[in-house]
Parts: structure tokens; sequence; C-alpha cells
């Protein structure tokens, strides 16, 4: 009963103080819900769509217009211009306008007739990866079909039969299948981590705030005698508020991904849940520990922003981990998103139960020793401070 009183009070102390000056929680409030708004109406379509390409048509024959045709028609790109030369694509593509233009050479449609393999460059902008990459995809694919579409008439016309005609033109068939995410669906892929993440660290940076404003403010002795001197009571106190307010508008933002939008929801609900509340109390913990043990608000707020910042390209669902050193990869543990990035692929994506996940629950929990690290310090440097 004391230490629930003692943990009550501070937690009683820290909304008031929140009440008395509501913008932080309310710029970082709306700062997450900015966040996902705006990433939920970027990806709304699953991928960029009607990306602007050019081609450079040198031939002006059947051939290169029906490319123009059947590229312009699809969704992914869209032909923003047809060029005259190779200098005149380069320059637009250099100016930011194309993301990808083909060069269909003079001669091309004749030498296809003559079964004569001719070459058509495709240049794409990996400036950009992800327009650059979706860009190459639809050029080369439209390529290739454009290309079959006119050998199989021209071997049609030429008493081929279409058993023989699919043979000749694609001599071995691939059947693809695009597991967890059939819509290639770009939302899906960024969302579901990206978005708790950035709930997760923005309630680690609320958590250091908080605590070094102590600091700062010179308070620290009336917040522990609202804990009755117990650090590890009166760092919980503290945290207690931003847990439950950010877990809240996390596992909203989960309500709406996993069920208005749609995404892959192939497990349990609650394991999902769990996974989300303990997720930002990890961050926290983290937080807590950085501004209990530096006694300069400044410099913990930076270390915060810092640890917060590597988070999301170390969490691995940005770069995979496997291709990273040995050291890095060992580094990644440290961060609480990496292990809900596992969890919601074993539990959403994979469908699997706690005893898949378990690893990662106790990775969560393990996070509570910098929490009694934290609390340790600062009753250590309470003490001292009392002594001086």
């Amino acid at each position: 009963m004391k230490k629930s009183n003692s943990i009550l009070r501070v937690f009683q102390r820290e909304c008031r103080r929140v009440i008395n000056q509501p913008r932080y929680l309310v710029i970082l409030t709306l700062g997450a819900v900015l966040t996902f708004i705006i990433f939920a109406t970027m990806t709304g379509e699953g991928q960029p769509q009607r990306l602007p390409v050019g081609v450079v048509d040198l031939d002006g024959s059947y051939l290169s217009r029906r490319i123009c045709h059947e590229l312009d028609a699809t969704s992914g790109v869209q032909v923003h211009a047809v060029y005259n030369s190779h200098i005149e694509a380069r320059r637009a593509m250099q100016r930011g306008e194309l993301f990808a233009f083909y060069e269909i050479p003079k001669g091309t449609y004749n030498e296809v007739l003559q079964f004569k393999a001719p070459r058509m460059v495709l240049y794409t902008n990996q400036a950009y990866l992800l327009a650059g990459t979706l860009s190459y995809k639809q050029l080369a694919t439209m390529g290739m079909l454009a290309t079959g579409a006119v050998q199989r008439e021209v071997l049609r016309k030429k008493g081929f039969t279409e058993d023989q005609i699919m043979g000749l033109i694609q001599p071995v068939a691939f059947e693809t299948h695009n597991i967890s995410n059939p819509w290639i669906n770009y939302g899906i892929y960024l969302m579901t981590t990206l978005i708790p993440a950035v709930f997760a660290f923005i309630a680690l940076m609320h958590t250091g705030y908080a605590i070094s404003t102590e600091r700062r403010q010179k308070s620290i002795k009336r917040w522990m005698q609202k804990a009755r001197g117990n650090s590890l009571y009166a760092v919980l106190g503290k945290m207690l508020p931003y847990t439950l307010w950010y877990s809240l508008l996390a596992l909203i933002a989960n309500l709406v991904m996993f069920g208005f939008m749609g995404f892959p929801m192939e497990g349990s609900w609650l394991l999902m849940v769990l996974s989300t509340i303990l997720l930002i109390f990890s961050a926290q913990c983290a937080g807590a520990f950085i501004s209990c043990c530096l006694n300069d608000p400044s410099l913990a707020m930076s270390v915060c922003t810092l640890y917060s910042a590597m988070s999301f390209s170390l969490s691995g669902f940005s770069y995979p981990i496997e291709s990273m050193p040995l050291f890095f990869q060992a580094f990644c543990l440290l961060y609480p998103i990496r292990h809900y990035f596992l969890n919601y692929r074993e539990v959403a994506i994979y469908g699997n139960g706690f005893d898949q996940c378990w690893p990662q629950f106790c990775a969560f929990l393990a996070f509570g020793i910098l929490l009694l690290l934290g609390a340790w310090m600062l009753h250590w440097q309470t003490r001292k401070n009392t002594a001086q």
C-alpha cells in the first residue's frame, strides 16, 4: 500500500505539472498525429503513382509509339515527354523532371521483324531510390511486353501455333507469389513499424525531458518527498502519465492501420497490444536511464535525441540486420523498436503465437534493468547533493 501510494502521489504531481504546462504534451502529440496522417495520406495508394518518365524516340515506328502508349496507360508511370535526342532527356533528368527514360535507337522495329534482337537503353535516376526502382521496374516490364507482343504478331503471321509462339517468346514461365504483402503496398511495409517507433521515441523524449526539467528547476527534493525518498517509485510515477497517454495513441494508430486501413493481421490482437505497450515502456526506460545518469539537462536531451535517431537505421526494417557487420547486429538489440519489429513479423505477418515471440517480450522486460540503474543513479546523486 505504501508503494502504491508513493507512485500515485508522484503520478498526481506529474499530471498537475502537465496540466499547468500543457504545451509540450500538445506539441508532441500533434507531431505524432500529424506524422501518422502524413504517412497514411502519402501511402494511401500503396505505391507512388504516375511517376514522370520520358522516351527518346529515334525510331519513330509503330513499336516505339506502342511503347509510349503502353507506358502512359500504366498507373505507375506517365510519359512526361518524348524527346528527339539523348542530351535533352539527360538534361531533363538532371533538372529532376524525370526518374527514368527509354532510348529507342533508329531501326529498332526493323531489327525486331528480322529477329536481330535490337538494343533499347533504359536510364534510371537512382539518386531517388524508391522512385528510380519503381520506374525501372515499370519501364523494363513494359519494354519486354511490347517487344513480345510484336514478336507474337510476326510469328502468328508466319503460321506458328500459339503453343509454338509462347515457347519461342517465353521458354520458361515464372509464377510469382508476394508473401505477406501481395499488393506490394509500401504503406504496409513502412507504417506498421515506423509509426509505433515514432510514438515510442516521442514518449522517450518526453520522459527524458520531464526528468531533466526537475534538475533544471532544482525541484528534485520536492519530487523525492512525494515518493517518500524512493527514487524508483519517483521515476515510475513520473513515467506513468506518459506511458498511459502514448500507449493509448499508439494503440489507436494500430487500430486504424489493422482495422480501418486493412493491413494484414494474421495473429493475436492481444499480443500486438501487449507489444505496443511494452515498446512504449521500454523506450521510456531508456530515456529515464539517460536522463538520470546525466546531470546536464541539455546533454541528456541531446543523447536521447541521438539514441532515438539511430534507432530508425538500426532496427532492421529499413536495412536488413543480416547485411550489417556483426558489431552493429549486436548493437541493434539495444533498441526496443527492433524487438517490436520482430514481434510484428511473427504475430501480424506469420500468425505465430507466444511460443515464437516470447524472446522479444523478455527483451522488452530487460529494459527494466535500465530503469533500475537509472533510479539507483538518481538516488546516489540525490544523496550526494544532500550531503553537500
